[in-house]
C-alpha cells in the first residue's frame, strides 16, 4: 500500500467506457489519487493490475470475459494484491456476500455521490472497509435475526466490555460510516478512531467491520433502523 507522501494508485475496471471516462475525471481531480489505468472487463483488470500494481481497483461486477466478483477473487490470491472496491447498479444481497468474502474492502452503488466514492477509494487504501449503508443492512437482514432489546433496558451482554467511546463508534460503525466519516463527527484524528475499531474487533472476538456490525444487530445493541 501507498507511503503517506505517496498518491493512491487506481486501476478503473468497467466495461462501460463512459462510466471509465466519470469515475477517472472524479478521482483525478482529488489530490493524492493518481488513476494508473483502466480495463475493459475483468480478464483485462486481472492482466492490467498484476503490470499496473495498482494500490486500489474500483471494479465493476458484471462484466464480460470474467465478471467483477470472479476478477476479485483471483486478485485477493496474489501476494499484496490490490484492494478492491466493487461498483454496481445492483445491489442484491447475493452479490453483496460474494464480494465481501472475496475480500472487497468497499461496495459501493453506481450512484453514490461523488463523495462517497473518493471516501471508499482511500478508505480501501488505509485497509479500512466502507460499505453503503443500505447495502449493510440489506446484509444484516437476510442473515440477522435480531434479538429483541433487552428488556431492562441495559447493554447486551455481547457488547458489554465496550467502553462508551467504544459502543459510540461502533453504532457509526453500523450506520457504514468510514473511519475518516467518524474521526470528523467525533471531532478526533483518524488513527484514534482506527485504535478504536481494532479494539471493538478485539473485545467482540471478530475478523472485521461487517463482522462487527452483524454482531451488534443480532445481539439487539442496534435495530434496522439505524
Amino acid at each position: 500500500m501507498p507511503e503517506p507522501s505517496e498518491p493512491i494508485r487506481v486501476l478503473i475496471a468497467d466495461d462501460q467506457q463512459l462510466l471509465r471516462a466519470g469515475f477517472r475525471v472524479i478521482l483525478q481531480a482529488e489530490d493524492g489519487i493518481d488513476v494508473v489505468g483502466e480495463a475493459v472487463d475483468g480478464a483485462d483488470a486481472v492482466a492490467k493490475a498484476r503490470s499496473l500494481r495498482p494500490d486500489v481497483v474500483l471494479m465493476d461486477i458484471r462484466m464480460p470475459k470474467l465478471d467483477g466478483l470472479a476478477a476479485t477473487e483471483y486478485l485477493m490470491k496474489l501476494p499484496d494484491g490490490p484492494r478492491v472496491v466493487m461498483l454496481t447498479t445492483f445491489d442484491q444481497n447475493e452479490y453483496v456476500v460474494r464480494a465481501l468474502r472475496a475480500g472487497a474492502y468497499g461496495f459501493l452503488l453506481k450512484d453514490a455521490p461523488t463523495s462517497r466514492l473518493i471516501a471508499a477509494v482511500r478508505a480501501a487504501a488505509a485497509g479500512d472497509a466502507l460499505i453503503e449503508p443500505s447495502i449493510t443492512r440489506r446484509l444484516v437482514e437476510q442473515f440477522v435475526a435480531v434479538a429483541a432489546p433487552d428488556a431492562a433496558g441495559g447493554i447486551p451482554a455481547a457488547v458489554a466490555g465496550l467502553t462508551e467511546r467504544e459502543l459510540e463508534v461502533l453504532r457509526m460503525v453500523a450506520r457504514g460510516l468510514s473511519n475518516a466519516e467518524i474521526a470528523v463527527k467525533l471531532t478526533v484524528a483518524d488513527t484514534t478512531v482506527k485504535t478504536h475499531v481494532a479494539r471493538i474487533l478485539s473485545k467482540l472476538g471478530v475478523r472485521d467491520r461487517v463482522q462487527a456490525v452483524v454482531l451488534a444487530y443480532e445481539c439487539g445493541f442496534v435495530s434496522r433502523s439505524v
